[in-house]
């Protein structure tokens, strides 16, 4: 396991399990449309508190025809990315990234597990997240883990638990794990406020 650590300055409280429906108008979601040059993947996210070990969060990254993040009851929102019920669209490797940090703190850390899978599989995952719904408050770990139960049933139980869908993934074979740490303050509501896709793009 390969632990990152990055030392960045910004500032809000964790996102959490605080559902919002939301639902971009269609020439939105088509423009902000991003293909990963990589293979198809699964990637789920578990922010994890560094001082009880408690999951306080989970959502899942699907890289297939398009890239999106599944952020079921999540808290990331920006202008530039549009949402359709917790799917969250143009996901470029600077958007993916400046999610990433906007979990990490000095309180919390990502656990990122990447399993690489085949096309129909993350075309089913795609399937999955974008008919599921918007999801209620607290239960992110549940809808995620719902959905990865249907990808591989009889090895991820439906849990509330974000850390009890990490483990239970984290034994499929192939999954690959690493954790994502910074020390920045608790208060990161800037690093979305702060951040510039057009000068992002542009490095």
């Amino acid at each position: 396991m390969r632990v990152l650590v990055l030392a960045l300055v910004a500032t809000g409280i964790l996102a959490g399990c605080a559902a919002e429906a939301v639902w971009a108008p269609d020439e939105a979601v088509t423009r902000a449309a991003y293909r990963h040059e990589g293979p198809p993947r699964l990637t789920v996210f578990t922010m994890i508190n560094n001082e009880s070990g408690a999951g306080m969060h989970t959502s899942l990254m699907i890289n297939g025809a398009q890239r999106v993040i599944f952020d079921p009851a999540g808290s990331f929102h920006h202008e530039t990315i549009p949402e359709r019920h917790d799917v969250l669209y143009g996901i470029t490797p600077q958007v993916a990234d400046v999610y990433t940090r906007y979990h990490a703190r000095k309180t919390y850390h990502v656990q990122i597990q990447r399993l690489d899978v085949s096309p129909e599989l993350a075309a089913r995952a795609m399937q999955l997240v974008q008919a599921n719904g918007p999801v209620a408050p607290s239960q992110c770990a549940l809808a995620t883990s719902r959905i990865l139960g249907e990808l591989f049933p009889g090895q991820v139980r439906s849990s509330w638990f974000p850390r009890k869908t990490a483990a239970d993934f984290g034994k499929i074979t192939g999954v690959t794990e690493e954790k994502l740490y910074e020390y920045d303050g608790d208060d990161n509501s800037n690093v979305l406020a702060e951040w510039n896709p057009t000068r992002a793009a542009a490095q």
